[in-house]
């Protein structure tokens, strides 16, 4: 994470897709103004895909290089659920990150986002711990990997875990080799947790305890969403910047809050084809900077 007190201001960017090869993400970045991008390194449908061949690989390094973007990072697959009661589906799970690690290793993109899972009825204490030996076993399988996992704090619909900081740190501290986890911190899923990001007060107080749960040193990434259902709400539904609940003065704290200056923070806000929406939304954070 960037000192305090750098110049240095958060990059920003949006979820791509990777229809027509990995290289395309990289355009479309381009296409809209992102610093960064976030993409899957396959289809979130499949559990499996064929390995990426040499020529994918040099053709995504090159794109990036040509479209100027700064920083990548992956999002697993939405069908892996590292808390799964169920053994079979658990270990599942665990094969599939680590084959999304060695394609992040493989394009050099050094961040991992997923969801810690669900525990589907097992409990919380004991969905934590399956989380934490699926994160352990995946570091054994990956020994000196640059690539980390990083957890994103959810909103808490249904039985998923990591939604409080709490959560999220006793995963960590549990994890084997907990010091190559990192954590992404998605807007939207703090608000519909119950942290109140939205006045200057509950946003120092939500990154305080943020700060004594995980310590801040482990945040790699944001997600930017606002948020079309109210706090608490346990609902994971995203909104364009500036017309949900968060408003935009949240997102201006944030983007000038020093502590998070040179981030990557990417938008998955909704959009069309023509992929406009991401053209606003960016646009509008943009004339946030240097209000906070």
């Amino acid at each position: 994470m960037s000192q305090p007190g750098s110049k240095a201001r958060p990059l920003l960017g949006a979820h791509m897709s990777i229809a027509g090869g990995l290289a395309e993400a990289m355009r479309r970045g381009l296409s809209v103004g992102c610093d960064c991008v976030q993409i899957f390194t396959k289809s979130a449908r499949q559990w499996k895909a064929k390995p990426y061949s040499a020529e994918e690989v040099a053709e995504f390094k090159a794109a990036r290089a040509e479209c100027g973007i700064k920083a990548v990072i992956a999002h697993a697959s939405y069908l892996l659920n590292l808390g799964a009661g169920d053994e079979t589906l658990r270990r599942r799970s665990v094969a599939a990150i680590v084959d999304e690690l060695e394609r992040c290793e493989a394009l050099e993109v050094g961040l991992l986002v997923t969801h810690p899972g669900a525990h589907v009825g097992t409990g919380e204490k004991a969905g934590i711990a399956a989380v934490a030996r699926s994160i352990g076993e995946a570091h054994k399988s990956c020994p000196g990997f640059k690539a980390r996992i990083a957890l994103e704090n959810t909103a808490g619909q249904g039985s998923t875990l990591g939604y409080t900081f709490e959560q999220l740190g006793a995963i960590i501290s549990a994890v084997r080799e907990g010091e190559r986890v990192a954590l992404c911190f998605d807007t939207q899923h703090a608000f519909a947790a119950g942290y109140d990001l939205r006045g200057a007060e509950g946003y120092e107080r939500a990154f305080q305890e943020l700060d004594r749960a995980v310590e801040l040193k482990r945040l790699a990434a944001f997600h930017l969403n606002d948020s079309p259902k109210p706090l608490g709400a346990r609902v994971d539904r995203h909104e364009h910047i500036g017309r949900g609940l968060l408003g935009l003065e949240t997102f201006a704290r944030l983007l000038n809050d020093r502590r998070f200056a040179g981030l990557p923070m990417c938008l998955e806000t909704p959009k069309g084809p023509d992929m406009r929406e991401d053209v606003e939304n960016l646009a509008a954070l943009r004339r946030l900077f240097d209000r906070g």
